[in-house]
């Protein structure tokens, strides 16, 4: 994979991130269940995105879990997963490609060894997060709200207009 293929992917990761937080900021107050799931869901995503961010920074794991016991607002979640976008897109933008396939050694939450490359590592962010953003898509259909359409073709055609001619 490309340094340019990371970077895209993780603009649309941002992008569909953004979309769905906006979204959910709509939701009325009689669905206060299925949107505290929602956020519950999306706040294990940005867990997990933290801690993959210190296994590829080399700091300390900044969760013993891969969710916290307390529900975070949606305001906080949204700037929390905004700036953990922001560092991710920053991150990738620096690499130089050789270091996508260095190997690293890490523990999980429940203490198993792991051991992944880099490029690994940031794949396993940008498809877990898509995989947990439809599972809040299927939790808003439940109250007849339609996700957004979180597709990779939409955010390329979206950021880059000029894909549509020819």
């Amino acid at each position: 994979m490309t340094i340019a293929t990371l970077k895209s992917l993780f603009g649309y990761k941002a992008w569909a991130n953004a979309e769905l937080f906006a979204l959910l900021e709509s939701v009325p107050a009689e669905h206060a269940g299925p949107l505290h799931s929602c956020i519950r869901t999306l706040n294990h995503v940005y867990v997990t995105d933290r801690i993959f961010r210190a296994h590829l920074s080399g700091g300390p794991r900044p969760f013993d879990a891969t969710n916290t016991q307390d529900t975070p607002g949606l305001q906080q979640l949204r700037a929390d997963v905004r700036a953990t976008d922001a560092w991710y897109l920053d991150y990738v933008s620096t690499l130089a490609e050789p270091v996508l396939a260095e190997v690293l050694d890490f523990r999980f939450t429940d203490g198993d060894r792991g051991r992944m490359s880099r490029e690994e590592m940031l794949l396993h962010i940008v498809t877990h997060g898509g995989y947990h953003r439809g599972n809040v898509g299927e939790a808003l259909k439940f109250i007849s709200i339609d996700a957004p359409r979180d597709l990779y073709t939409k955010f390329l055609h979206q950021s880059e207009p000029s894909r549509r001619g020819a």
